[in-house]
C-alpha cells in the first residue's frame, strides 16, 4: 500500500465513522489530527520558514471534507490534542481552526492528563475553550521532575518518566475543579473512564475509577441558595431602599 493508498483508505474508514456514528445517534467523534510536524515541535534545528504554515495547510486540506460530510450529519469531531499529533495544544488548535475557517464541526476531546504532562493550565483551558469541549477523557496523571529528567523524559520508559499517567485518584489532576469547571462551562457529555497506569492493574484502575468518576460529577443547581431572601421589587422601592426618595 502506497502513501495515497493509506490516506484514501483512511479517509474512507473516518467517513465510514461518520456514517455510523449518525445511524447510531451519537454526535461527536473522538479523533487525533495525525500530523506532519510533530517531529519539528523543538525550535532547533531552525525550521524552514514556512513550513509549519505548509503543515497546517495540508493538514486541513485532508480535515475539511470530513468536517463538511461530519457537519452534514450533526456530528463533530473531537480532536484529542495529544503529542504525537500536530493539534496538542490551544495554540496548535487555534491555527487548526484557522486553516478551516473555524469550521463548527472541529471540536474538542478534553483530556487533562495530557495537559500537566505538558505543564499546561489545564483549568484555564476549559475558561478559554469549554464551549468546544465534546467529549471527556477522564484520566490521571503526575509530573515530577527532578535533576536528571524533566519534560521531555530523557528516553525512559512510562515508570521512569517524570510525567506519567496515573490511574484516577493517584495523581495531580485537581478533578474536583476539573468537574466544577465543566460544569460551569455547561458540558453534558460523557465522562469518560480512561485507565494508563504503570503501577496499579486495569482491574484495580477500573474498579475504583468508576465509582471515582461517579462521585465527583456534579448535578447543576437550578436555583441560587439564596433565593430565599430575595423578592418581587421595581425601581421605586430599589430608590427607596438605597434612600434616594
Amino acid at each position: 500500500m502506497n502513501a495515497k493508498e493509506r490516506v484514501d483508505w483512511a479517509t474512507d474508514q473516518l467517513k465510514k465513522t461518520i456514517l455510523a456514528s449518525a445511524n447510531m445517534g451519537t454526535t461527536n467523534i473522538s479523533v487525533m489530527s495525525g500530523g506532519f510536524a510533530w517531529h519539528m515541535i523543538y525550535p532547533w534545528p531552525q525550521r524552514p520558514e514556512g513550513i509549519i504554515d505548509e503543515a497546517f495547510n495540508e493538514l486541513a486540506r485532508r480535515w475539511k471534507p470530513l468536517l463538511d460530510m461530519a457537519g452534514e450529519q450533526g456530528i463533530t469531531f473531537g480532536y484529542e490534542l495529544h503529542p504525537g499529533s500536530d493539534l496538542y495544544d490551544g495554540a496548535t488548535y487555534e491555527m487548526f481552526l484557522e486553516k478551516t475557517g473555524n469550521h463548527p464541526s472541529a471540536r474538542l476531546t478534553y483530556d487533562p492528563s495530557h495537559f500537566l504532562l505538558q505543564q499546561l493550565d489545564y483549568l484555564e483551558f476549559i475558561k478559554l475553550y469549554g464551549d468546544h469541549i465534546r467529549a471527556f477523557h477522564v484520566k490521571d496523571a503526575e509530573f515530577r521532575p527532578d535533576g536528571r529528567i524533566g519534560v521531555y523524559g530523557g528516553y525512559q520508559s512510562w515508570a521512569k518518566r517524570a510525567g506519567r499517567f496515573r490511574s484516577l485518584g493517584d495523581g495531580q489532576v485537581d478533578f474536583k475543579r476539573v468537574f466544577t469547571s465543566l460544569t460551569e462551562a455547561a458540558y453534558d457529555g460523557w465522562a469518560i473512564l480512561e485507565w494508563e497506569c504503570c503501577v496499579k492493574s486495569p482491574e484495580q484502575g477500573a474498579k475504583e475509577g468508576a465509582p471515582f468518576i461517579a462521585n465527583h460529577i456534579i448535578e447543576a443547581t437550578e436555583v441560587a441558595f439564596d433565593d430565599f431572601a430575595g423578592g418581587e421589587t421595581d425601581r421605586a422601592r430599589n430608590r427607596k431602599i438605597l434612600g434616594l426618595d
